[in-house]
């Protein structure tokens, strides 16, 4: 047997394409004039109402002033008089209304809460660091038991001195006390006991000087306020010298929070927001407080701004160097006019919404916005209290907007 040549072969395979397009098509016939007598039945077009032209059934800008088919057979949908208007609205049927899903819902009056998320660390409040030195030459005799880390109260004793200047300063000062020509009051008294407030001899020691007229040979010296010791340069026995530091204590019952704030959201922090921390070895646990410094500078690294928040911290639990994240509020504090962000159609160049006038009737109207939050955006300028925009499919009905717009050019190319 003869096998058939391959011009045979592919001639039988391009007529059974052929044929299977066929049958395609009359299928997509059928189904297109289905979907059109199923249209005219639900709502047929009323009679007196004039066809203006036909427009391409696939949505491209191709328009036609007698009826015909593109190129898969279907038919062009005709355009009625009083559908293509110069009003700049969109006019929808309640068919399409109800499959695209519109949604409308008015813009209102609220409150918008904006929050900026940044990361930052705890610093010392530099106001509350206290260092302990001395302002003459002296010697340590003893040293209390207070460590690095440790917490001490004011007046709590940490050590004993002995020193040359102060001893001499003291028994001046006693000496005047003493004196029958002053008895104590006269200028020169008063002028040795400033001495020893020069030379940072603690008051208590001062007092206890008047009182027993006698010169101390140790004197102790306690904490100037509250906090933990950062740091104990000092041994029994050792000379200091004067300015040395001996200890370094900090107040933690108000820290610093340093945040490092995005520089494209610089604009909207300013001092006095409120701001809440969040230490990542606490979780759960909130610290409040507000903004009291923004630096004036700009990491040039990282495009970070620093802002300065102060916080309480009475349990000791935020220490230095801790890290924490922040949530500031930069959201308006009285309601403005707001809309849900999904009503916004953003080009970038152009912000829009579409106002329901009711009826199937849109408006596309251009807005100015401002402050965002919680799924809504502040509408500055364009919209009114109360007016409907859509929140739902609006994309559906701009796109539909800028159809109309093409084919009403086409079309008046098209007149005669």
């Amino acid at each position: 047997m003869k096998l058939p040549s391959w011009r045979v072969l592919a001639g039988a395979i391009a007529g059974i394409a052929i044929a299977i397009g066929a049958v395609a098509a009359i299928a997509d016939s059928k189904h297109t004039l289905q979907q059109h007598t199923a249209a005219g039945d639900a709502a047929p077009a009323p009679a007196e109402r004039k066809i203006k032209f036909y427009r391409n059934p696939m949505g491209l800008p191709d328009t036609s002033v007698t009826p015909k088919k593109d190129s898969m057979g279907m038919d062009y949908i005709p355009v009625y008089e009083g559908e293509d208007t110069d009003d700049g609205l969109v006019t929808l049927s309640p068919g399409r209304i109800q499959r695209s899903g519109v949604k409308s819902e008015p813009a209102t009056m609220r409150v918008i809460r904006t929050m900026i998320r940044a990361p930052g660390t705890v610093q010392l409040d530099e106001r509350r660091v206290s260092v302990i030195a001395m302002r003459a030459e002296s010697y340590v005799q003893k040293v209390a038991d207070v460590t690095t880390g440790a917490h001490v109260v004011k007046g709590q004793p940490l050590m004993e001195i002995y020193s040359p200047a102060m001893s001499s300063a003291a028994a001046e000062y006693i000496s005047t006390l003493n004196s029958k020509v002053t008895g104590g009051d006269g200028i020169y008294g008063r002028g040795s006991r400033q001495r020893l407030m020069n030379l940072d001899v603690p008051e208590t020691v001062i007092a206890e000087i008047e009182k027993s007229r006698i010169v101390p040979i140790g004197i102790d010296w306690t904490a100037p306020r509250d906090g933990i010791v950062l740091e104990r340069n000092v041994t029994e026995g050792m000379r200091a010298q004067p300015g040395q530091a001996l200890f370094r204590i900090a107040d933690h019952s108000v820290v610093w929070a340093i945040i490092d704030i995005p520089e494209r959201d610089l604009g909207s922090v300013a001092a006095g927001q409120r701001a809440t921390v969040r230490a990542r070895g606490f979780p759960g646990r909130d610290f409040e407080g507000k903004i009291n410094v923004i630096y004036p500078q700009i990491n040039k690294e990282t495009r970070t701004a620093r802002v300065r928040v102060e916080l309480a911290n009475p349990d000791r639990l935020l220490i230095h160097d801790m890290y924490v994240d922040a949530e500031i509020d930069t959201g308006s504090a009285s309601p403005v006019l707001a809309v849900p962000d999904s009503a916004v159609l953003d080009s970038g160049q152009r912000q829009a919404v579409l106002v329901d006038k009711g009826e199937g009737r849109f408006e596309p109207r251009e807005v100015k916005l401002g402050y965002r939050g919680e799924g809504f955006v502040e509408i500055r300028d364009g919209l009114a209290a109360n007016e409907a925009v859509v929140i739902s499919a609006n994309f559906l009905i701009d796109a539909e907007s800028n159809l109309k717009a093409a084919l009403k050019g086409f079309a008046e190319g098209a007149q005669p």
